[in-house]
């Protein structure tokens, strides 16, 4: 009988995308996520069990009913200006549901967990940004997924759980086959906004800062492709569960990538320009985020297949096409 894992929260982006990765290697991924931000028609490989992570008996019977034996944990809001906004929701969220996912977990008897965390823990600090960086996050959001570090590094302490936590740089792009990608709303992410920008949706693209001390002036940023993330989860379960202990890493590429750079991709491979108006900088975006992939390399193989800018670019405007046209948006 093929391995059941649960991915909590797999009916948004990155999870979903984990979910097909495991279904790869002839893994049932069993989805339980609420729906509140994800999509169940995102659920293609296993079976959707609706359930909020705030929940713990009703979370707890879930992995009891199907048979887990590891976890992926996605659930998580995301949005920082919300954060900002609405701490209180975000720590509710975030945090309070970690901690009842932890003890659903200890009540289902589940001893291996991958958890989704943010290259946003490491705040401000210059880059390029490795594991023992120092963890000082400038926003609710990084303080929520750092408050869920802390106490995951204590339950592998204090009780032995089998635990990675992965930081993401900027997750992109969508899945090669066209099955599944970015769906958020509201949509705040660079890549999804210039696309919208380019198919004439909204109101045009705003760039927030152009005096950077960078060549062109703008933000740089890691992206790593969605796709990748979801094979880094399937590989870093792998090596929790045979290792033990706990494995903290960063994804991404180490090659940054500007906000005019970006552009400039998006009007090479949709062959249309974006328009776009100039704003102020926002307050607390760094000048330049990048990861050292070095660890994640030596510990889980980890080699980013699609994180190239153009097959970001191209994969993610293969798949809102589709999107868009099916709402009426655009005609193909």
């Amino acid at each position: 009988m093929s391995e059941r894992i649960a991915v909590i929260g797999g009916a948004g982006y990155v999870g979903s995308h984990a979910a097909k990765a495991l279904a790869a290697i002839g893994a049932v991924p069993v989805v339980i996520d609420n729906l509140s931000a994800g999509h169940a028609h995102a659920v293609q490989w296993g079976p959707l069990v609706q359930a909020d992570i705030r929940d713990t008996a009703a979370l707890a019977q879930a992995l009891r009913d199907n048979g887990v034996c590891a976890a992926m944990m996605f659930a998580a809001s995301i949005e920082v200006g919300i954060g900002e906004r609405e701490p209180l929701a975000f720590y509710e969220n975030n945090v309070a549901g970690m901690i009842s996912t932890l003890r659903a977990l200890r009540m289902a008897g589940v001893e291996s967990l991958i958890f989704s965390s943010t290259c946003a823990v490491h705040g401000a600090t210059p880059p390029p940004l490795v594991e023992t960086s120092p963890v000082a996050p400038v926003s609710v959001y990084g303080r929520s997924k750092a408050f869920c570090e802390a106490i995951i590094s204590d339950l592998v302490r204090a009780e032995g759980l089998k635990a990675g936590v992965l930081r993401y740089f900027n997750a992109s792009g969508a899945d090669p086959d066209g099955d599944i990608g970015e769906e958020h709303e509201p949509e705040t992410h660079l890549i999804p906004n210039a696309l919208k920008a380019a198919a004439g949706i909204g109101a045009g693209l705003t760039v927030f800062g152009t005096d950077y001390d960078t060549p062109d002036g703008t933000c740089l940023r890691d992206y790593v492709h969605v796709s990748d993330l979801g094979e880094a989860h399937v590989a870093a379960l792998a090596h929790v569960r045979a290792r033990g202990g706990l494995t903290t890493l960063n994804l991404g590429t180490g090659r940054p990538y500007s906000v005019r750079e970006v552009i400039d991709t998006v009007e090479r491979v949709t062959g249309l320009g974006v328009p776009a108006t100039y704003a102020a900088r926002r307050p607390g975006d760094a000048p330049v985020l990048t990861a050292d992939i070095s660890a994640a390399r030596a510990t889980i193989g980890f080699a980013p297949r699609y994180s190239g800018l153009d097959t970001i670019v191209a994969t993610a405007w293969a798949f809102h096409r589709k999107v868009w046209a099916k709402a009426g948006l655009i005609k193909l």
